[in-house]
């Protein structure tokens, strides 16, 4: 209950504050599992993205996050849980493999932070691997837009990115980056299409 009236408040104030407009809604399953991976320029991306789908969505975010009592109280209500960057938390893997065979939707952001691109100029493996070790398709989102009160901010959805012929327990790191790439590659193509 608490979740459901966050996030009615959050579509609220998208609706007015960033005149949120969505594109190629249609290619978002209505049902089933996927991985959601978009853009990361602001911390506004992960309640956008949450708020502008119906289904309930899994948020993993950097562990430095929880050390707040209130912010850990909040996150998880509203089904956001820590992962520890810089290493492979097995914990937070285990639990985002658990969230998609039960058919949840989980986002992930593979530049790892925000402006990651810039920063470090190549995507990390946690959705190429996810995507990977269950076979569920991977929904990329451009996020365009300044997340300044009253510009508008859209969401452009792409088709479905299907590496299930690749499914493995054991994906190699030469298979990772490649599907890490083509992630990547269609996240940014989402965010420089005109719309």
């Amino acid at each position: 209950m608490v979740r459901k009236i966050i996030v009615m408040l959050i579509r609220i104030f998208n609706f007015i504050i960033f005149r949120v407009k969505k594109i190629g809604e249609e290619n978002v399953p209505k049902e089933g599992a996927y991985i959601m991976c978009a853009n990361h320029g602001s911390n506004w991306d992960p309640p956008i993205l949450v708020a502008s789908t119906k289904r309930k969505m899994y948020v993993m975010a950097k562990a430095e996050l929880f050390k707040n009592n209130f912010i850990k109280w909040f996150a998880k209500k509203c089904c956001v849980f820590p992962v520890k960057r810089g290493k492979m938390d097995i914990e937070s893997m285990k639990f985002s493999i658990k969230i998609l065979k039960e058919g949840q939707i989980l986002m992930l952001f593979p530049e790892g932070t925000r402006n990651g691109l810039e920063k470090n100029g190549k995507a990390q493996n946690g959705a190429a691997f996810m995507a990977l070790r269950t076979g569920v398709p991977v929904i990329p989102v451009g996020i365009q837009g300044d997340m300044k009160p009253f510009h508008k901010v859209k969401l452009n959805y792409g088709k479905p990115l299907d590496f299930s012929n690749y499914q493995t327990n054991k994906p190699e790191k030469e298979l990772l980056d490649k599907v890490s790439k083509e992630i990547m590659d269609n996240i940014i193509m989402l965010t420089k299409q005109e719309i």
